[in-house]
């Protein structure tokens, strides 16, 4: 019998291999029949598959029957072939050039026509780098879009950007660098370990090889301008594992006739899409323009005819808005109904996460970067990089590209079945800690009133991210404009800015993002410090101001202070009294309470008064840390003009580097207690702290007394942990705080009075006599029934009374 089962499993096989080998090559000499559209299936969610049909028509079907295409198209018809490049190239907008009046510099790439990197450029008064990375400290050659080489050694270098040392030295497109300072150059990776070695300023000698001669170019290094925007391969440390590697900007179709792009999908299923292509390039003068064209064979698969699409790139000098134009052109002989989807920026810089607090008006904190839009009808709106990655992993499908972006992972931020208020959008982008990229309306707009739909996702794998670092998780969006019906010929155009730039409110204000600068709670007093500390900063370095703020604050209240250590110096003339009071009451707590008040009222002596200064400096502190969280006047100013330490005050000091040897559980980014690095500042603090309750707290005078003062010893210790990675300007404040303490509490006891404040000779059995205590009614009745019975003798015991026997 299992013989008879084999040979039948056998036959089977062959005769079905057999079969398909016919039935392939007849295929192959009958030709392949036309490409039937599924006018249903294509790019519709499943909620849009369940939506109840209009007039007995599926407003989602196909105009023409399934598996049938309009007459007179025939998709196996002859059509012109479309020459698209076949190499990527890559081209810049603005300028590095202290000479020049750009604010950023912008890398684009042809393939998927997106943004690769945007630059800030600014300079300030001297001439440096308004805004440089906070994170490194090493020279900056320049971005060079570099791939690595198959058959040789070295790095190609695919744009040279105007003004970067790179172009001053003479650096070219198609050069290959293989050397650094006489180190060899075998890669990307090999060319960033040899600049990370280099100091802003540091001439430097670069290898290139250059029509198969090599060449050595001198190079003067500068500091690393903000990289606002980035590819997540280039995060350098702050990268986590699980963002995706992907450009800013890009487009696709959002809409053909009947068929819409998925909410949740980044391109349509079957288009060939236009992020994948090398477009065609137009180079200008602070623009660059790029086309594809997208025949009507690649069109018919999802129900279109041939379309031509063009976008632009343009950047006013001294303008943190770049201009972007989307342009859609029927070029087929059909009418055709056609929307647009832009995607928005992703890859914002990620400096500072593992240690920075972003203040949100959220319960649930903020994210590294955020999600914020506004319309007419929602208002300001903050979603945050937890909330989009809970959505993500909480939907996340197995089968799903982990290499794509998660979109529809949320509800819509705004939709075509929503009130126009709803879709009357003054802003949406992704939202960091001092920076902000945003889409906003083109200059003389109000508002973006031409878009029909709005989705928020992350450009990250989900599964990928891994606990402890969702904060760095890469946030982003899209939007899909209103479809327009376009006759052959005609073309539709979309125009709207890409501001990318820093978080002052005057800046903000003039292009109505000035939502996204929020204080919380105290944002009077930290507004008002940070105008305080912006006119103290004349005296040339911000680390100076906030000393200065220190000792006004602590100066105006030094008669508040005064008044404090008197009352603690009539606290420990009144300590033996105390004393006699825990012994007289040790098992009565509330008559030693009752006591103890009733010798301070005797005495006029007020135990909370010397909470008075604390509770005043509890605002300055909370307003002074969201000032240095908030305000980027804060960011990048040093302590010390000369050295790297303390190099940004909105930071830890970063003494020394320990992220290399130290375990992960205590100087990960993320996942560690400490951080990567080593701060000295929070160390100050804590020592400062212990030595000023060693000298000034009274002896203890009982055993729950020590025990207390032990506690506060080790909650100082443990502040300093949950602490150590607290901004340096906050650590100056401390430190400047508690000098000005133990100075002050010294110079004021030699000013007190040298006598006594109280007579204890005259306190002597007054506070010390229990006083009678008054019972209720309950007690007193309590206190009867609880009577001990009277004991009486046996009879045989008692004693007869007195007489004699008879």
């Amino acid at each position: 019998m299992g013989l008879i089962v084999e040979r039948r499993l056998i036959t089977f096989i062959v005769a079905s291999s057999v079969f398909f080998f016919a039935y392939i090559t007849l295929r192959s000499w009958l030709g392949v029949p036309p490409v039937k559209p599924d006018p249903v299936i294509a790019e519709v969610p499943a909620d849009d598959l369940q939506a109840p049909v209009v007039g007995g028509a599926d407003p989602l079907a196909l105009e023409s029957p399934a598996g049938e295409l309009p007459a007179g198209d025939d998709v196996t018809a002859s059509t012109p072939e479309i020459k698209r490049p076949q190499n990527t190239e890559w081209l810049t907008v603005g300028s590095m050039d202290a000479t020049d009046d750009y604010f950023m510099l912008v890398t684009l790439c042809s393939k998927g026509a997106g943004i690769e990197r945007l630059e800030l450029t600014e300079r300030d008064r001297s001439g440096a780098l308004k805004y440089r990375r906070v994170d490194v400290t090493s020279g900056y050659l320049g971005y060079f879009a570099g791939t690595d080489l198959v058959d040789t050694d070295g790095v190609l270098v695919n744009v040279v950007g105007p003004g970067t040392p790179a172009a001053a030295a003479g650096i070219q497109v198609g050069d290959i660098i293989v050397g650094i300072e006489g180190e060899a150059v075998v890669s990307r990776e090999a060319l960033l370990t040899s600049l990370s070695k280099t100091r802003p300023g540091q001439k430097v000698d670069v290898e290139v090889t250059r029509s198969e001669k090599t060449e050595t170019l001198a190079a003067e290094l500068s500091e690393h301008p903000l990289d606002l925007m980035r590819l997540a391969r280039d995060g350098g440390p702050d990268q986590i594992k699980g963002n995706l590697t992907r450009l800013s900007c890009l487009l696709t179709l959002a809409k053909v006739n009947q068929t819409r792009i998925g909410d949740s999908n980044v391109a349509m299923r079957g288009l060939t899409d236009p992020t994948q292509l090398n477009w065609d390039v137009v180079r200008e003068s602070g623009a660059a323009s790029f086309s594809v064209d997208l025949s009507q064979k690649e069109m018919a698969v999802v129900g279109g005819d041939a379309l031509r699409i063009t976008r632009s790139y343009q950047l006013p000098e001294t303008s943190y808005a770049l201009d972007l134009g989307v342009q859609v052109e029927n070029v087929g002989t059909t009418k055709q109904d056609i929307g647009v989807r832009l995607e928005g920026a992703n890859g914002i810089s990620l400096e500072g996460w593992w240690y920075s607090t972003k203040i949100s008006p959220n319960w649930g904190g903020a994210a590294a970067r955020d999600l914020v839009y506004k319309t007419k009808s929602s208002g300001h709106v903050l979603v945050s990089g937890f909330e989009l990655l809970k959505a993500a992993k909480a939907e996340d499908k197995s089968n799903a590209d982990p290499a794509l972006p998660r979109y529809g992972m949320t509800p819509l931020l705004f939709a075509d079945d929503g009130a126009d208020a709803s879709r009357d959008l003054s802003y949406v982008g992704v939202d960091s800690q001092y920076f902000t990229v945003a889409f906003v309306p083109a200059e003389g707009q109000a508002s973006l009133t031409t878009l029909e739909r709005g989705g928020a996702g992350i450009a990250s794998d989900p599964a990928a991210i891994i606990r402890h670092q969702e904060r760095a998780v890469n946030s982003t969006y899209y939007v899909d404009t209103l479809s327009r019906s376009l006759e052959p010929g005609e073309f539709m155009r979309q125009d709207l800015r890409l501001f990318a730039g820093p978080k002052y409110t005057s800046l903000l204000t003039q292009y109505g993002l000035q939502d996204c600068i929020y204080y919380g709670w105290f944002s009077a007093i930290a507004k008002f410090l940070g105008s305080l500390l912006h006119g103290l900063s004349a005296v040339g370095n911000y680390a100076l101001a906030i000393i200065l703020l220190t000792l006004i604050v602590r100066g105006c209240m030094f008669p508040l202070s005064r008044k404090a250590a008197v009352n603690a110096q009539r606290m420990q003339e009144l300590a033996p009294e105390m004393k006699k009071i825990n012994e007289k009451y040790k098992d009565d707590m509330e008559g030693k309470v009752k006591a103890q008040r009733e010798l301070q009222q005797r005495v006029g002596l007020n135990p909370l008064a010397g909470c008075l200064p604390m509770f005043i400096q509890l605002p300055i502190f909370l307003g002074l840390y969201r000032t240095l969280s908030v305000n980027i006047e804060m960011r990048q100013q040093p302590a010390l003009s000369f050295t790297d330490w303390a190099s940004n005050l909105a930071g830890p000091d970063k003494l020394a580097y320990w992220g290399d040897w130290l375990w992960d559980y205590l100087s990960g980014r993320g996942i560690g207690w400490l951080g990567p690095y080593f701060n000295v500042l929070p160390v100050i603090v804590v020592v400062l702290y212990l030595i000023q309750q060693k000298l000034f707290m009274p002896p203890a005078t009982d055993e729950q007394t020590a025990l207390t003062q032990k506690m506060m010893s080790v909650m100082t210790l443990m502040m300093g942990l949950f602490f150590f990675r607290v901004p340096a300007g906050l650590c100056i404040y401390f430190i400047t705080s508690s000098a000005w303490g133990i100075c002050e509490r010294i110079i004021v006891k030699r000013t007190l009075p040298s006598k006594k404040h109280f007579d204890l000779a005259g306190l002597e059995g007054g506070a010390t006599t229990a006083p009678v205590k008054s019972q209720s009614l309950a007690e007193r009745i309590r206190s009867q029934m609880a009577k001990p019975e009277p004991t009486f003798e046996k009879p045989s015991k008692r004693k007869r009374p007195g007489g004699k026997k008879k």
